[in-house]
């Protein structure tokens, strides 16, 4: 009898073990999880080499200032373009100078300047 006791126990403690094991594995489990959503965008970018070419080449810069944005990207279709700034918060850019690139500054809405580079 003190040996099925002992059985029964010690077939208890591996049972225990067991489930104890059982349970720290489970959770080390990775827990999937939504995917970050992006932050958002600035804007497209024009590039250069359009068929149709740039039609904001025959305008001064200083013409798509006050213009709606929407109407200035439309007005930069196949022209070089970046948005530089878009109501206080900036965008980053590269430090290498292009003169066909407009980058543009949006205030409310409304380009506010136009910079070359």
């Amino acid at each position: 009898m003190i040996t099925m006791l002992a059985t029964m126990r010690s077939r208890t403690h591996q049972l225990l073990w067991l489930a104890a094991g059982g349970a720290l594995l489970a959770g080390c489990t990775a827990v999937p999880t939504e995917p970050a959503a992006p932050a958002p965008a600035p804007g497209p970018q024009g590039s250069l080499g359009t068929p149709a070419g740039c039609a904001a080449d025959k305008l001064a810069d200083d013409a798509l200032v006050g213009k709606p944005e929407a109407e200035a990207i439309g007005l930069l279709q196949g022209c070089a373009w970046r948005l530089g700034e878009r109501d206080g918060q900036q965008f980053p850019g590269t430090m290498d100078y292009n003169p066909q690139r407009r980058t543009l500054g949006i205030k409310a809405g409304k380009v506010v300047w136009v910079r070359r580079g």
